[in-house]
């Protein structure tokens, strides 16, 4: 992988919370939108990019997901940028869940509209832009940053 600034890479890439937890989770949320069997709807809480990762990560159901968040209707990014940790509500809560696993908000954030640059960079063929509404990118992306979190190129 050649290197880039580190600001480009995703945060997680910075911790030293990064386990194989979240490598897991994110190829397991990987091949479960590469089954035709899952549930995908980019608007949906529990059933977006980052809703399948969360499925992975927490064992939660889409509709614990959402039940979670308050039955918002927001993206994750939004919630993303309005995360609090000490606020007590239920979608804060999630989100130090997710930190704990080395998730970032801007990770989240990324995952969300697909666009953090090293990990599109880490796409098999290198670089291109993916659509966030499409759950083979979505699971392609999943896939290239596990590989980044592992040190691998793909």
């Amino acid at each position: 992988m050649t290197t880039h600034a580190k600001s480009h890479l995703p945060k997680t890439l910075d911790s030293t919370k990064t386990s194989k937890v979240l490598v897991d989770a994110l190829e397991n949320a990987s091949r479960r939108l590469s089954s035709s069997d899952a549930v995908y709807q980019w608007g949906h809480m529990g059933q977006c990019n980052v809703g399948h990762l969360v499925q992975s990560l927490t064992g939660l159901t889409s509709a614990e997901i959402v039940e979670s968040v308050d039955y918002q209707l927001d993206e994750w990014s939004e919630h993303a940028n309005d995360y609090c940790p000490t606020s007590g509500t239920s979608v804060d809560s999630l989100f130090t869940t997710l930190q704990q696993y080395g998730l970032s908000r801007s990770d989240l954030i990324d995952l969300e509209h697909l666009s953090n640059t090293d990990v599109l960079k880490n796409l098999p063929g290198g670089f291109r832009y993916l659509r966030r509404n499409n759950r083979h990118d979505v699971s392609q992306y999943m896939l290239s940053f596990a590989g980044l979190l592992e040190g691998n190129s793909l």
